[in-house]
């Protein structure tokens, strides 16, 4: 099961960079990019990606997906409060 993850993993860090050099591509243009992975795969990679707010997948129409990277959030800073 860890192999699968990670494996889950690196396909989608794959696939994110994929998406972020070339936007409004569609989910059969990355499974190309993939031949070591099935359509179903390289799916379940992006809606990861999308669950965790990475991407946005629109269909556009039966079976047809575009994916759309979205930026990066930044990381949230830590209030510190000053006493004086």
């Amino acid at each position: 099961m860890e192999e699968t993850m990670a494996g889950g993993e690196e396909l989608g860090s794959r696939l994110l960079k994929i998406v972020q050099q070339t936007p409004d591509c569609d989910v059969d243009s990355l499974a190309a990019h993939c031949p070591d992975m099935t359509w179903n795969q390289v799916f379940l990679a992006l809606d990861q990606l999308s669950r965790s707010g990475q991407v946005i997948l629109k269909q556009q129409g039966p079976g047809h997906y575009n994916v759309t990277a979205l930026p990066e959030k930044p990381l949230h800073q830590s209030h510190v409060i000053h006493r004086s």
